[in-house]
Formats: structure tokens, C-alpha cells, sequence
């Protein structure tokens, strides 16, 4: 396979202006390019989430749980493939690189993690360490860019090469997955959950003032 990228510095952009794979350009706030970004943001905070579970992966308090660490990182690290194909359907109209059976894997992620899981009985703060708090960043980056992507498709009602709904179902799903795996990686490193409490809890558990 020859190189693909010989020049990263082309200047083409200096117009305020991006090229798609078709060869087409866009204004940079364009809602298909601000998609693009937003698809672009989201794999990268799961690349981000996806070292931080290798760093915690080689402490040696949780040698003996590293499998079950594996077991999310190794799923992140095919999201993190099939966002790029995702970001390849948005970038050339008409086409559709994502493919159906994506979608049907996260469901069966879905569910495979949730079982695992305890009845969710109140709800849930980011926090509790990097880690978890990491996957509810990429968790809410992913609701972002599935915004955007609804956002575009109203942008382009009448283009016969209209997005198709993948994408939009691929992002809704992966922010529930997401959501999940915060609360499967707090179970499995040992950590309690963050949970909300009402004002009233709020101001009992607060300091006493003097």
C-alpha cells in the first residue's frame, strides 16, 4: 500500500474552508463538518479513557481483576475503529461505511456489561476517579456529536444523498454504552459510585457552620 498522507500542511483550509472525501469543499461551520469534529472529539476522549484503563490495568492492586479491565479496553479499542468508519460516512455523502452489524454489537455489548451490573436506584454523578469520570466525558461528547448528526440531517432534507440513520442509532447507542461502562469500571476497580442526592440530603451531610 503506497502513502496516503505526503503533506499534512496543504493550506487548502486557509479559506475557511474543509474538503470532504469526494472532493467537494465546506465552510468549517458547516453542520457536516462541525459533525465530522465532533465524531473526531468523541474517538479521541475514548483513546484518552483507553490509556487511562492500561495505566490502571498495570497497578499492582488490581492485578488479579486486570482481565475484566481488558475485557472494556479491548471493546474500546473496536468503538474507537468503527467511529473512524462513522466519520467515513460523513465524509463521503451517500455512502455508508458504517455498517449495520455495529450497531447489533453494541447492543450485545449492552447487555453482556449491564448484567453484571446492580439495579440502578439513584442517579449517577461523574466522578469517583479518572477513569470513570473519563467515560462519562466520552459519554457526553457522544450525545454531543449525536446531536450534530440530527442537526445535519434536518440541514439536508431534500439531498437524495441524504445521511441515513445509522450514525444517529450507532451515537445514541454508544453514549448507553458508555454510560454502562462507567458503572461497570467503578465495580470492578472497588470504587462506589457517585450518586445524587436531593437538596434537603444535600444540606444535612454539609459542614455545620459555627
Amino acid at each position: 500500500m503506497g502513502h496516503r498522507l505526503t503533506k499534512i500542511t496543504t493550506r487548502t483550509g486557509d479559506d475557511g474552508t474543509t474538503g470532504l472525501a469526494d472532493g467537494s469543499r465546506l465552510d468549517k461551520d458547516h453542520p457536516r463538518i462541525q459533525a465530522l469534529g465532533e465524531v473526531d472529539e468523541l474517538n479521541s476522549q475514548i483513546g484518552l479513557l483507553r490509556a487511562d484503563l492500561q495505566e490502571r490495568q498495570q497497578d499492582a492492586q488490581i492485578q488479579a481483576d486486570s482481565s475484566s479491565l481488558g475485557s472494556i479496553e479491548d471493546c474500546l479499542a473496536v468503538i474507537q475503529h468503527d467511529l473512524f468508519d462513522l466519520g467515513g460516512s460523513l465524509c463521503l455523502p451517500g455512502q455508508s461505511i458504517l455498517t449495520e452489524d455495529r450497531l447489533t454489537q453494541l447492543d450485545a455489548w449492552i447487555e453482556a456489561f449491564n448484567a453484571d451490573l446492580p439495579p440502578l436506584k439513584d442517579f449517577v454523578l461523574p466522578g469517583g476517579s479518572r477513569v470513570v469520570a473519563q467515560a462519562h466525558v466520552a459519554r457526553t461528547v457522544a450525545r454531543r456529536a449525536e446531536r450534530c448528526v440530527v442537526s445535519l440531517k434536518a440541514a439536508e432534507p431534500d439531498r437524495e444523498d441524504a445521511l441515513d440513520d445509522l450514525p444517529r442509532l450507532y451515537l445514541n447507542r454508544l453514549s448507553d454504552l458508555l454510560f454502562i461502562l462507567s458503572r461497570s469500571l467503578a465495580r470492578r476497580l472497588g470504587e462506589a459510585e457517585v450518586v445524587w442526592r436531593r437538596s434537603a440530603l444535600r444540606q444535612s451531610a454539609g459542614p455545620s457552620s459555627s
